[in-house]
């Protein structure tokens, strides 16, 4: 019998790699593809290892549940400085901040 795909292998390792690019994005969008990327990594994982010779590509399985978590990771670490900005400086510190960066670079 012909080895079959692992269901969203692909998906899974697109997801991994869009939760560590979308990190810069206040954390929220790239948190989102990362948990659904370990969520259906989880899934294909369990998939495999009941019938492992039946199935192929879970590299990509593996690899994107890597990213994944690394993407987690970072986008857990931005949400929080996000919100230590807005609890300690403000709205109108962070502009503030963004003039300043603005000049700096302008001139």
């Amino acid at each position: 019998m012909e080895k079959q795909k692992l269901p969203n292998s692909t998906l899974i390792l697109v997801f991994g790699i869009v939760s560590i690019v979308t990190c810069c994005c206040y954390g929220v969008l790239g948190l989102i593809f990362g948990i659904i990327a370990l969520v259906l990594a989880n899934k294909a994982t369990k998939l495999y290892m009941e019938n492992p010779e039946n199935y192929d590509g879970y590299s990509n399985v593996k690899t994107g549940k890597i990213l994944a978590i690394i993407g987690i990771v970072l986008n857990v670490l931005y949400l929080g400085y996000t919100i230590f900005l807005f609890s300690t400086i403000g709205m109108e510190g962070i502009q503030e901040m963004q003039r300043e960066i603005l000049e700096q670079y302008g001139q």
